[in-house]
């Protein structure tokens, strides 16, 4: 398939079952908001290292908050509920307690819950109150600069994570630069984060290693620099590649971030030095959500 010139490979992006939350960060502005935001997302780029997939979802206006101040949302990604348990109630201990003005509210709905707050009142030792209302308890825990403000507990719901295409061009820039645009389209898809730097991964992996403590390591096939060493993916025109990873809600949430950002690259041309997109795989045996590219671009993907 070719859009615009630039060559659509015939694969699959391959991902996996995680489960999701979203948190909710309200403070006295945007700027604070987005400083609570920017500590509780960070290092959390891949659960390999990590532990937690997260990051900033959208800006949400007075409106969308349930104190009526400026916030953001944030989605967090983890392969087990315990794990995502623990890193909600550190990260939230951490850094929105810690981050003056802020204040942190549920984000979804979910059968099942897990603690926002509820924990963390303890903090206040024993001068902490909560009040219920509409159903939902809420945790006012007495901090130097007035209170804290916070949920007692979020929804927990199954999600994905690991879906991806393959930026392939003609120079570091150029693939970077196509990255960046995908970027900003994508981040218009709600459900969705792109949780490496900048939304963008240049250190793509596969399965296994060399070395018996690795259980990943460097995708040598789309490495520029071992055209020669291995059995390479790339042609000879191709010095640069860029990972776009994404986790998500929903499967359809996925497939559409990345048909919108295929979709805004492959608006650039050929002559922009993006050569192809592909995606990264192995073989289905990592996970059971396969984002075929081709459908995914003619509305087909399911």
């Amino acid at each position: 398939m070719l859009l615009n010139n630039i060559q659509i490979d015939d694969t699959f992006a391959e991902a996996f079952n995680m489960r999701g939350t979203r948190v909710i960060i309200t403070a006295q502005n945007l700027k604070w908001a987005y400083h609570a935001a920017n500590a509780m997302t960070g290092f959390a780029t891949s659960v390999i290292g990590c532990g937690v997939e997260a990051g900033i979802e959208r800006e949400l206006s007075t409106e969308e908050t349930p104190d009526g101040r400026p916030g953001v949302s944030i989605l967090m990604f983890a392969m087990g509920s315990k794990v995502l348990m623990q890193q909600l109630e550190t990260r939230m201990g951490q850094c929105i307690l810690t981050c003056p003005t802020a204040a942190a509210f549920s984000g979804i709905d979910g059968e099942d819950k897990i603690s926002l707050g509820k924990h963390l009142r303890y903090f206040g030792d024993g001068f902490q109150t909560s009040k219920l209302i509409d159903g939902k308890r809420y945790w006012r825990i007495p901090v130097m600069d007035g209170e804290f403000i916070t949920e007692e507990t979020t929804g927990m719901v199954r999600a994905i994570g690991g879906g991806n295409f393959l930026i392939l061009a003609t120079s570091q820039p150029a693939a970077l630069a196509a990255a960046e645009v995908a970027i900003e389209a994508m981040k218009k898809v709600p459900n969705v984060i792109m949780p490496f730097p900048g939304g963008v991964v240049r250190s793509g992996s596969k399965v296994g290693s060399k070395y018996k403590t690795m259980f990943a390591s460097t995708n040598d096939a789309f490495c520029p620099t071992l055209k020669g060493a291995t059995n390479t993916e790339l042609s000879p025109e191709i010095e640069s590649v860029m990972e776009i990873v994404i986790d998500g809600l929903t499967f359809e949430d996925i497939a559409l971030s990345m048909k919108v950002g295929i979709e805004a690259i492959c608006n650039l041309g050929a002559d922009s030095g993006v050569k192809r997109i592909s995606a990264g795989n192995y073989g289905g045996k990592l996970g059971p959500h396969l984002f075929k590219l081709h459908d995914i671009l003619n509305g087909s993907n399911s």
